[in-house]
């Protein structure tokens, strides 16, 4: 039986928009809620640069598990997974519909397949990495990772403080690289009633056959933030004084480019390059990952009638409901 459906596909690709014209196509059929799977839109005072849903769509379909975390505090993807699971049986016992929205693959794997323990941090481990960081600087101490854990280290940048000192701390605590603690499928044992797979919660994907189409909405969606103000909203979050350029939400794309450049470490002058490419390069990810499920459906985001090919796809897999 189906519990929920899932709206994927790159940044920039007309996801929030499809979704809310889905929900409000469901409302004669019972009504349909979304559930954010996007791992910046959980953050309060990031509107701009995150592309939040304006409060005109908020208030036309029930959104979830959006402005629910400071951005001093990181929400990891098994926090997603434990509150999406909760959001999708609320929902549900509601008689609505939940729909799954988003681009954060993490979070859709982690809802979907569970996630491996890895070590707690220790502190103690951490303090040791950092100061071999102020000796030595982070590309000596992404060389010493490579060698340690390549498959994690090829996807860093040797810059990337904030991951690299967790990669080497679950090294240096367990013995083994992060890559060995893979997202796995839950088995029937630890399988319950109540969770979501492949199976019960279909997945459309949306995935443009026009790579420069894409391109031109990430670029003029970067174009529109900085015109609306997105310089002003980072630097009121840096004017807090509590918020670090390494938190996790401080390096969301967009808002890590501006930072280093209204801290002087990035011209001015090449902000809105470096964050279009930061933005393209995080597309790119998104679609491949996309593209390595073997049970999608995909629609040509930008193709013609994309909204009725969409209904269409909902109405078939709510046809199938029962």
């Amino acid at each position: 039986m189906i519990r929920a459906l899932a709206i994927a596909g790159p940044t920039a690709s007309g996801k929030t928009s499809l979704a809310i014209a889905i929900a409000q196509h469901l409302a004669p059929k019972g009504g349909a809620e979304i559930i954010s799977v996007d791992s910046a839109l959980v953050y309060k005072g990031m509107e701009i640069g995150t592309a939040k849903p304006t409060a005109a769509e908020l208030a036309s379909v029930p959104h979830h598990l959006i402005d629910i975390r400071d951005p001093l505090n990181a929400y990891s993807a098994a926090e997603f997974a434990r509150d999406a699971l909760a959001c999708v049986e609320d929902i549900g016992s509601r008689g609505k519909l939940p729909l799954l929205v988003g681009g954060t693959m993490l979070y859709f794997k982690a809802l979907f397949e569970g996630l491996n323990d890895m070590p707690a941090a220790d502190p103690e481990v951490r303090a040791l990495i950092q100061a071999e960081a102020e000796a030595e600087s982070w590309p000596v101490l992404h060389a010493q990772l490579k060698i340690l854990d390549p498959v994690t280290a090829e996807r860093l940048a040797p810059a990337d403080s904030q991951r690299i000192s967790r990669a080497l701390e679950v090294y240096r605590i367990s013995g083994k690289p992060l890559s060995s603690f893979q997202l796995k499928t839950m088995t029937s044992e630890t399988a319950n009633s109540q969770a979501l797979n492949a199976s019960n919660v279909p997945l459309l994907s949306l995935e443009p056959t026009n790579r420069a189409w894409l391109h031109q909405r990430i670029e003029q969606r970067f174009d529109e933030m900085l015109a609306k103000g997105f310089l002003n909203e980072v630097t009121a979050l840096r004017s807090r004084g509590d918020l670090k350029a390494d938190l996790p939400a401080m390096r969301c794309v967009g808002y890590r480019q501006a930072w280093e450049a209204l801290e002087g470490r990035l011209p001015m002058s090449e902000l809105r390059d470096r964050g279009v490419f930061a933005t393209r390069q995080l597309a790119k990810r998104q679609l491949t990952w996309l593209r390595s499920l073997p049970n999608r459906s995909i629609l040509q985001a930008d193709g013609t009638d994309v909204l009725h090919q969409a209904k269409q796809w909902v109405d078939a897999q709510l046809s199938q409901k029962l």
